[in-house]
């Protein structure tokens, strides 16, 4: 299985649930992202079944080693570039929105050029 835009999805959003709750549940994932059981389902059997979550007695789903450095990858430029194009004045509905979408798309050379420029004007207006 290709790590695809869905399936990263899926592992930022278990992530983000496992931040803020002890237990994540595919219940839990479709709340999030607002998709039915069955649809959930077969994706999560796609990422156990590629060592990306493991899911145990009780169906706790957790991220494996693999997963949580693909989801933490995703994860951090999702918050970087929200909190650039709101720097810049977008609206932060807006600005999360378009960081889901270039999130999936963006060269490492291109984001990390990004986020050095973005924490310097951040440290910049800090010591102001």
């Amino acid at each position: 299985m290709a790590i695809t835009e869905a399936v990263e999805n899926y592992l930022e959003t278990i992530l983000i649930l496992s931040q803020k709750q002890p237990d994540v549940h595919a219940i839990d994932i479709c709340s999030y992202l607002g998709y039915s059981r069955p649809t959930v389902s077969i994706i999560l059997k796609k990422m156990k079944d590629e060592g990306l979550v493991s899911v145990d007695g009780d169906n706790h789903i957790r991220l494996t080693e693999a997963g949580r450095s693909v989801a933490e990858r995703i994860y951090d430029r999702h918050t970087v570039l929200t909190a650039f194009f709101t720097y810049l004045g977008i609206s932060r509905d807006v600005a999360a929105e378009d960081a889901c979408k270039v999130e999936h798309d963006i060269s490492d050379e291109t984001f990390a050029l990004l986020k050095s420029h973005y924490n310097k004007l951040t440290a910049e207006e800090a010591k102001k």
